[in-house]
């Protein structure tokens, strides 16, 4: 059956309460509970605990819905066991940011006696708590935040991530532009650290393909209602084409108003995949036919394990799974692969075995492997069309496997 969001989905923070328990069939529970623990092992068997870190209100309930969805999937597809141990799942409310995120992953290291965690959307939440992790010794897979700090110069033996870089994605349009030819390009994105990753990504990539700039602008991040003189300034560089990274809210705002001010039909409009990804989809409509991004990860991806994935997640959540879904069903993936081939649930033992994992074969996104503790991934050229009236971000083309920069 073919989703149809609401608009609680895409303005989730807004009133929504919040998740207290995991998979039910996995023992799960959130944090504060009275529960004990059965952790630990050394030849399988027993008990593992897995600190959930999602956003569970605020504005980035959405994604944290959709990230415990992938999750919850995972586990159920596999009788809620994760290489012989059975998976106690504690669930963290990460907030909207470091303020909230970073105190409700100390509680899981200090209260929650966890023996791995997963999650994290915001990258400054990541970054903060890198020390606290390595000092635990307790693993963390990032499944979305995609600051580069996070695997480069904040790296630790003890953080991993499932999703993706800032620039990896905006590269990989940045080459395929430039080697299009397309002419001079305009580039814009919220003024944050991962809006400034992105332009800086796509105009290294970009300008080294021979590509030139027609101009840029960094437009307040999370303040920014009104885009028209923002898109004055595009109509007015001779640009041939625009490239942006919005989401959420800002990514419907300037994809519609980028249509009314007739841009759309004179400037092609070029993205970063969450420009177009999961609820502002359906709540851009029609302004969003045509826009084409680059992201790791489409529901029309033509794999075998893509098709069950999406038609799985179809019957258990009656609505298309996202990027962000894909990124925690992995970290799930990833983290049972790592205690099969360890065999026990210290956080030595389990970071030492994701290191050895090779190649993901089994991934909705197509085969992957971590490359300095990140996915070395295909990215995927989109486009939305309109499918039969759904909205979808159809694969234009595979452009490649791309490292973190």
């Amino acid at each position: 059956m073919l989703h149809h969001l609401s608009g609680r989905r895409l303005l989730g923070g807004l009133g929504v309460g919040v998740l207290t328990l995991a998979v039910a069939a996995c023992g799960g529970g959130s944090l504060g509970e009275d529960e004990e623990s059965g952790g630990g092992g050394g030849e399988g068997g027993g008990t593992v605990r897995i600190g959930l870190v999602i956003p569970q209100a605020g504005v980035y309930t959405p994604l944290g819905e959709d990230m415990q969805q992938g999750w919850d999937l995972w586990l159920e597809q596999n009788g809620g066991e994760m290489g012989g141990f059975t998976v106690e799942t504690v669930t963290a409310d990460e907030g909207e940011g470091p303020d909230t995120g970073v105190p409700a992953i100390q509680r899981l290291l200090t209260e929650g006696d966890v023996d791995a965690m997963v999650g994290i959307v915001n990258s400054a939440t990541a970054l903060g708590v890198a020390e606290q992790v390595t000092e635990a010794q307790v693993p963390l897979i990032v499944a979305n935040a995609g600051a580069e700090a996070i695997t480069q110069a904040a790296a630790s033996p003890y953080v991993w991530r499932s999703s993706f870089t800032n620039a990896q994605i905006a590269g990989a349009m940045g080459e395929y532009l430039a080697g299009e030819g397309i002419g001079p390009v305009y580039v814009m994105a919220p003024d944050y650290a991962a809006g400034q990753e992105v332009v800086a990504g796509f105009t290294e990539a970009y300008t080294a393909g021979g590509g030139t700039i027609a101009g840029q602008a960094l437009t307040p991040f999370g303040t920014t209602q009104d885009f028209q003189p923002f898109l004055s300034g595009v109509q007015s560089s001779g640009a041939a084409a625009t490239f942006v990274f919005y989401a959420g809210g800002e990514a419907v705002s300037f994809v519609q108003q980028y249509a009314e001010f007739g841009l759309k039909d004179t400037t092609p409009l070029y993205g970063s995949g969450f420009l177009t990804e999961g609820s502002v989809l359906d709540a851009q409509g029609p302004a969003a036919v045509g826009v084409r991004t680059t992201l790791h990860y489409s529901t029309e991806i033509d794999n075998e394990t893509n098709t069950e994935f999406v038609e799985a997640y179809q019957a258990a959540y009656d609505e298309l799974p996202t990027t962000y879904a894909v990124q925690a069903y992995d970290a799930a993936n990833v983290l049972a692969r790592a205690l099969e081939e360890s065999g026990e649930t210290t956080g030595e033992a389990l970071s030492e075995a994701l290191g050895g994992l090779g190649e993901i074969d089994d991934s909705p996104r197509g085969p992957w492997s971590f490359t300095d503790q990140t996915p070395e991934q295909a990215v995927y050229l989109r486009e939305v069309v309109d499918q039969d009236g759904t909205l979808v971000n159809s694969v234009v083309e595979e452009l490649g496997v791309f490292p973190q920069p």
